[in-house]
């Protein structure tokens, strides 16, 4: 884990209605060895928000490019009915619970993300949601309360609003 990924599950975690399990191992083929198993990513958070009732597959890199992130988006969209049936299966996620790519990059690289995504849905369709965004500058610990995360900033106007 490294020093941003610390910043992020902290800002996660001031919003008390989330739980989170951090560097979860998604595993598309049941086995007790996943590098035996086939196909699975350690996730950097699973985030279970119980007041949207959503799961947020959470991902945080400051790469530039972010060629990782973007090779993981694109294994999950190859892979979603499974990814979704692994964590269902493993993690025990109600089925009526959507499931959604949370990434957090810097403002910088929201462009980027934002064309790669676009371009992987007009080639291949849409199996993966869109992913929300949220600018790692965002996270700072002095920009929301600690204990709730409201009156966190407005997200930047490079960040369409689909992927908020």
């Amino acid at each position: 884990m490294d020093f941003f990924e610390n910043v992020v599950v902290e800002y996660l975690r001031a919003d008390r209605s989330v739980f989170l399990n951090t560097q979860c191992c998604l595993q598309l083929n049941e086995g007790h060895n996943p590098d035996t198993s086939g196909p699975h990513w350690y996730c950097d958070a699973v985030a279970l928000d119980m007041r949207s009732r959503t799961v947020f597959l959470c991902e945080i890199t400051f790469a530039k490019p972010p060629t990782g992130l973007l090779k993981r988006l694109s294994g999950w969209h190859e892979n979603w009915d499974g990814l979704l049936h692994a964590l269902r299966r493993d993690c025990t996620i109600p089925d009526s619970f959507p499931v959604r790519p949370w990434i957090f990059v810097p403002e910088a690289l929201v462009g980027t993300i934002v064309d790669s995504f676009e371009k992987t849905e007009l080639l291949y369709g849409t199996a993966i949601p869109a992913p929300k965004i949220t600018t790692l500058e965002m996270t700072s610990p002095w920009l929301y309360p600690s204990w709730n995360r409201v009156g966190e900033a407005a997200k930047p106007s490079s960040i369409p609003e689909y992927m908020r």
